[in-house]
């Protein structure tokens, strides 16, 4: 029988790619993860793990152990959700990573529905861009992600995660006023802008890559002056005049737009919002009551 706690630490070096940054996860020293993967391996009686320069790898017989660990794991988060699903009230803590939109725009009043109807069950929000949110959720840092996924952009879709839609969130293009054309369709209000600055997010984000590839269909290169994953800074840059940008609807909340809007090519005009948990954990009663919580935060998209 092989030591599960050690098994979680060869897990856990798969899902975060070094012994420093296992140590840190678990509050451990890197000799203390490195004595106790050694020891593993005398249980197994194969390598598990082999150096690649000053890193380690896992070796295919590790691999194979991380994949029935990852099974027994989510065996035993599904009992967690029975046990909690046979008492009569939510208690402990919930950790939520989300985007910078839906954390401003749908969180909040989620938080406020879970607080009436769950006072006992404590709730861990961090801001996390799905990028970073979805492998921390895989390794298990959060119990649930909010994310989006861009038109053309499709996340993976792993089987250890379960995935729940929350809604369709239309895009537009948002421009300083005097920058609106008055009249031409969705593909002259792009081209129109092909001479302007724009703000988008960092390269390598799955935004980045939608918005120049909109860009590019429309036959422009976008000069992109200003980055930022901070969404509100996008639309202060277009309120003062400095530049272009694809806003969500999300980032207006109930308030009216201050800047001038015009619809994108069809076909590209909304990004999916959803929210992902571990499969394992996806009966479990915090999980169920905070995914209906969001939806009935996120209410119906108009597009």
């Amino acid at each position: 029988m092989f030591d599960l706690h050690r098994l979680r630490l060869l897990r856990e070096l798969k899902h975060r790619g070094t012994l420093a940054a296992v140590a840190s996860a678990l509050s451990y020293s890197p000799s203390s993860v490195s004595q106790q993967l050694s020891l593993l391996e005398a249980e197994v009686g194969v390598p598990l793990l082999e150096p690649v320069g000053r890193r380690v790898r896992l070796t295919p017989q590790a691999e194979i152990l991380v994949a029935h660990t990852e099974a027994v794991l989510a065996r035993l988060e599904r009992a967690e959700a029975d046990i909690a699903t046979s008492l009569s009230g939510l208690t402990g803590t919930l950790r939520i990573a989300s985007f910078q939109t839906a954390a401003l725009a749908l969180v909040p009043t989620a938080l406020s529905l879970l607080r009436a109807e769950h006072p006992a069950l404590r709730v861990h929000v961090t801001q996390a861009e799905p990028e970073t949110a979805l492998p921390a959720l895989l390794a298990r840092d959060f119990d649930l992600v909010v994310a989006e996924e861009y038109p053309g952009e499709p996340n993976a879709r792993l089987a250890e995660l379960h995935q729940e839609d929350l809604r369709q969130d239309p895009l537009r293009l948002a421009l300083p006023d005097e920058a609106a054309p008055r009249t031409g369709g969705a593909r002259s209000a792009l081209l129109a802008c092909a001479e302007r600055p724009w703000v988008m997010e960092p390269p390598g984000s799955a935004a980045r890559r939608w918005a120049t590839t909109l860009c590019r269909t429309a036959g422009f290169e976008p000069d992109v002056r200003f980055e930022s994953t901070d969404l509100l800074l996008h639309l202060r840059l277009v309120e003062q005049g400095h530049a272009v940008a694809i806003l969500p609807d999300l980032v207006w909340g109930d308030r009216e737009p201050s800047v001038r809007l015009v619809p994108l090519p069809r076909g590209r005009r909304a990004r999916r919002l959803f929210t992902a948990v571990r499969t394992g954990r996806s009966t479990h009663p915090a999980i169920l009551a905070c995914r209906r919580a969001l939806r009935q935060a996120a209410g119906p998209a108009e597009g």
